[in-house]
Parts: C-alpha cells; sequence; structure tokens
C-alpha cells in the first residue's frame, strides 16, 4: 500500500473507528515560565542490569535511566497522573487510526527525524524493532529474551508500505494494543545498531544522547541540540547516580546531592524522616502499578499441588504484610491494580470472598488444617528455599512471609540473587518459593495477563498453565463493551486467585520526593511511563 492509499483510508475509509492528528506533542503547562539548562541529579537504585537495551529488561532500574535516550510510536502524556488511553500523545508517530474494527492499526510517522548518530528515522526501525520484540520468524536479530513478546501475540504481521506509513495489522480485534505501545518499555530502536551495542550504549532518537556510562557509578546523559520537538528539552543534561545502600542514597537527597528520588524506592517511613529533616521536599503520594507476589513453582512437587499452594496463600495476612513491610504504603488486591488506583480491580465484596484475603484468623486455621492433612505440621515442616532480589524492598517482602509460612508448618531458607542474574533464575524457574515484585507497564488486562500468565510467557515465572484460562484472556482482549470487559477480567482475576497460580501479597504506594526547585517532573499512578524527562526544568 502507498502512502497516498493510506491517507486516503485515513481521510475516507468507511472503517475508521478513531483519527489523531496533532502536529506537535503535547507538553506540560506549568505556571512558571520554564528556564533552560542545568543538570538534573536523579537517584538510581542499581547499576542498569541490561544496560540500555530495554527490550530485554523487566525492571524499572532499567527503564527509569534509559527512556530519556529513546522516543516511542506514542506515549502516556507526562503532564496527567492518571493513565488512559484519552492521555496518550504522539511521540515519533504524528497521527494514528484504528481500522477494520480494531483489526488494523495504523500510524503515519514523522519526518525529519534522527538517530542519535545522525542516521535518518523510518518505518523499517518500527518494524524491525517489534518484529524482534515479538520474535517473528522472519525477525532480523534476536534478543537475549523478550519478556513482553506476548503483548504482540495478537500481531498477524508489521508493514512499513513506505518510511512514514506502518502497519500493524492483528489477528483479532485489540484496543489495548496502543496503551502498550504507550509504555516506557515500549521504544523504537535502531534497525542499524546491533542489540548487542545497546547493551552498553544508547543510540535513540530521544531528547538525551548518552555521553557516559561509569558502571557501577553514574549514567549522564546531554542534552539532544538536534530533537524533534523545537525548545525541548529544557535541561542541558542529566546524572543518574548509582547508590545502593537504602540510608545512603536518602541521605543524598536530604543533603542537595540529588534532586529527585528514584520511582518506587520510597517507603513512607523513610520520606516521612527527609521531609521532617527538610520540610519543603515536596513528597506525591500515586501508586506504582506494581505487585508484590509470591512465586511458587507449579512445574515441579510440592507446588504443583493446587491445595499447598492455596494453603500458603491462605497463610498470609496481607493486612499484616502491608503494616510490616509497607509502613501502611500499599493496598489489597488481586492480580489488576485496585481501584481507585487502577480500573479494572475486584470490588471489595468480591476480593474478601477469595483464598487469602478473608479474615487473617479464619484464614489461617483453614491453612493449617491443609497443610495438616497433606501431612506436614511444625513437628514436620514442609522444607524449601525463599529465592528472592538482593535489594531491600525485596528481602523484607521474602522475610515477612517466611516467618508467617512457620506458622502452619513451613520451613523456608532464604537466598538472595543479584538483580542481573535474578529475571533469569526466575525464567528457569531454579526456585522453590520466590518473593518477586512485578511492574505492570500497562493498566490493563492485556499487559497482565498475556505477560504474567500466558502458558508461554518467560515472565510466566511460575510455569502456571490453563488452556482454559488462556481462551478467557482471548475473550476478554477482543470485547469492546468495557462493562462486558470488566465482568470478564473479574472472572480471571477469582480464577487466578482460587488456584493460588501467583498470590498477591499487595500493590505498592510510592511516596515520591524531589526537590522544589524540580518543575515539570509529574509521578504518574504507574512508575514506568513518565520518565522521558523533556519537560523538566531547574527553577535555580
Amino acid at each position: 500500500m502507498s502512502a497516498c492509499g493510506v491517507l486516503t483510508l485515513l481521510v475516507l475509509g468507511p472503517v475508521i473507528l478513531s483519527l489523531v492528528a496533532i502536529a506537535t506533542p503535547a507538553v506540560s503547562q506549568t505556571p512558571a515560565t520554564p528556564k533552560s539548562g542545568g543538570v538534573l541529579n536523579a537517584m538510581q537504585r542499581e547499576d542498569l542490569p541490561q544496560g540500555f537495551n530495554t527490550h530485554e529488561t523487566g525492571t524499572i532500574s532499567s527503564v527509569w535511566p534509559v527512556m530519556p535516550c529513546f522516543n516511542n510510536l506514542v506515549l502516556f502524556d507526562p503532564a496527567k497522573k492518571v493513565e488512559s488511553v484519552d492521555s496518550i500523545i504522539p511521540e515519533l508517530a504524528e497521527k494514528w487510526s484504528w481500522q477494520d474494527n480494531y483489526r488494523n492499526l495504523v500510524f503515519l510517522l514523522r519526518k525529519n527525524v534522527k538517530w542519535h548518530d545522525g542516521q535518518p528515522f523510518t518505518s523499517k526501525d518500527v518494524k524491525y524493532t517489534f518484529d524482534v520484540v515479538r520474535e517473528a520468524k522472519d525477525a532480523p536479530a534476536k534478543l537475549r529474551t523478550s519478556p513482553r513478546k506476548d503483548w504482540y501475540a495478537n500481531v498477524e504481521n508489521i508493514e512499513a508500505p513506505d518510511p512514514h506509513t506502518v502497519i500493524f495489522h492483528l489477528k483479532r480485534p485489540q484496543p489495548a494494543l496502543l496503551l502498550m505501545l504507550a509504555s516506557g518499555y515500549s521504544p523504537v530502536y535502531p534497525a542499524h545498531v546491533p542489540l548487542a551495542e545497546l547493551r552498553t550504549r544508547c543510540v535513540g532518537t530521544g531528547p538525551f544522547k548518552l555521553k557516559e556510562w561509569k558502571r557501577g557509578e553514574y549514567v549522564e546523559y546531554v542534552k539532544n541540540p538536534d530533537y524533534f520537538v523545537k525548545g525541548r528539552p529544557y535541561l542541558d543534561g542529566i546524572r543518574y547516580v548509582v547508590i545502593v545502600e537504602r540510608g545512603t542514597k536518602y541521605a543524598a537527597l536530604q543533603a542537595g546531592r540529588l534532586d529527585v528520588a528514584f520511582p518506587g524506592e520510597s517507603t513512607k517511613t523513610v520520606v516521612d524522616q527527609v521531609k521532617a529533616a527538610v520540610p519543603k521536599m515536596v513528597v506525591d503520594v500515586v501508586s506504582q502499578n506494581v505487585n508484590d507476589n509470591l512465586l511458587m513453582n507449579v512445574t515441579k512437587p510440592p507446588f504443583n499441588n493446587v491445595k499447598i499452594r492455596r494453603a500458603i496463600s491462605m497463610a498470609i495476612d496481607r493486612g499484616a504484610y502491608i503494616k510490616a513491610v509497607h509502613q501502611g504504603g500499599a493496598v489489597v488486591g488481586a492480580s489488576m491494580q485496585p481501584k481507585p488506583y487502577g480500573v479494572w480491580g475486584l470490588v471489595d465484596k468480591d476480593l474478601q470472598a477469595l483464598p487469602g484475603y478473608g479474615k487473617p484468623a479464619e484464614e489461617k486455621e483453614k491453612a493449617k488444617k491443609a497443610m495438616a492433612e497433606l501431612g506436614y505440621s511444625s513437628s514436620n515442616p514442609l522444607k524449601t528455599e525463599m529465592a528472592t532480589r538482593a535489594i531491600a524492598i525485596y528481602v523484607d517482602f521474602a522475610s515477612f512471609v517466611i516467618n508467617e509460612l512457620k506458622q502452619i508448618g513451613v520451613e523456608a531458607s532464604l537466598k538472595q540473587i543479584e538483580t542481573a542474574q535474578w529475571h533469569a533464575f526466575a525464567t528457569r524457574r531454579e526456585y522453590g518459593l520466590g518473593a518477586n515484585l512485578t511492574g505492570i507497564g500497562v493498566d490493563d488486562p492485556d499487559a497482565n495477563f498475556y505477560e504474567n500468565y500466558a502458558c508461554t510467557s518467560p515472565r510466566n515465572y511460575t510455569g502456571y498453565c490453563d488452556e482454559q484460562v488462556g481462551k478467557m484472556f482471548d475473550t476478554q482482549s477482543q470485547e469492546l463493551d468495557p462493562k462486558k470487559r470488566y465482568a470478564l477480567v473479574a472472572q480471571i482475576q477469582k480464577k487466578l486467585e482460587e488456584e493460588a497460580a501467583r498470590p498477591m501479597m499487595g500493590w505498592r504506594l510510592d511516596y515520591f520526593a524531589q526537590w522544589p526547585h524540580v518543575k515539570g517532573l509529574v509521578p504518574h499512578h504507574n512508575l514506568y511511563n513518565y520518565g522521558r524527562m523533556q519537560d523538566v526544568w531547574l527553577d535555580k
């Protein structure tokens, strides 16, 4: 199809469902006049696990410091805390259109956009990126691992009919595809740069260019003078400073050596201390769209037994967990982010009827009885290992659950895994129990269910596989009526909890702290999608 033909469809086609045509990306509006210049010093909790290769990673430790380098086709508006289809703005795509009842998604791309090395950006780069991510048969390259390939399982093929047009052809309707393309996990890569090189250097189209990555110390960017948004970015540069130890990093923030915290890292207690020392510190309480979930390896005994999994889920007092581990800085929910932070969470009545979500004392007694019937008790415990990432917030989670499980006859020893090895370790299922954090790149069932519960997904760490549930995923995905889709999603959530596929401990809140001289950085109710930094400026 020619560019002219696509434009005719966009203007005249009878199957047009929506059209976005905005000449320039939306930018945040602030009361004061933005100032240019200065370097933002940002907290970085650990070194970049996969370098700058976002499509090989599953952690905010990569997304946060890499977003300034790249762009997406579309992005959730950085100025709006609540993310929805209505808050999506253009980036590399100038216009887009759904056609054939949400079976074809057409993008018209910006012209005169350049990669940081001077090469022109074209539709070839978009096709290359998402063919690689979805592991298409004819993909010209292969990622070491593609955590979100199942986001794109419904893509039949991607067509690039001319340098500035891309068409995603789908097997069935899937309105959520546009939202997944807006995630910070969905940057467009340069087709001319080998994937291996992106693990050590960043070649993007974004507002900032890589100056230096000094491993274990910092990642430093400088302003991209050729950025396609006129007048952006405001900052001269950004430095992401790696500080692993929790007390040290917040001491640096409190002392003014850092300007902003790291998304999802701040506990209520720590930030209360910082705020007491520096009353003018700005703190936003937002949802992370990150859940604490208990992994159980269902591919091997004893956790292939649903009775054991369900007993373990019932043993854990979620309210006490949130109070002890998060100091109240989390909320209880099933597999979708609870209301009012998300739109797909179960109502309280439905949630409390599920195993592990009723009255804690009653649930624990049921768990003890179930384990006793299976031959386990405090005198004859089920011995296993609890693995987790060697990060304080993960270890806090694991330690609490270990203590809870002792009360029903499960004895678990703690095993800490370095971040660089954690995702591969979990993917290979080299564990019995695992304390895990899962961030959902988009608050949509497709982004969650296909990535974390689909039988073939590399992020399905537990190995849970139910073909009937898989069909339920497909049914809700193509349902265009929001109320009907919600009812289907609720059924899925109940099924997953009843089978203890991946018991949820809680959904984290973030107490994002930044100095008042930082302007234009608006934390979202999803920590993965607001790190572009093109609108951020310093008022000092």
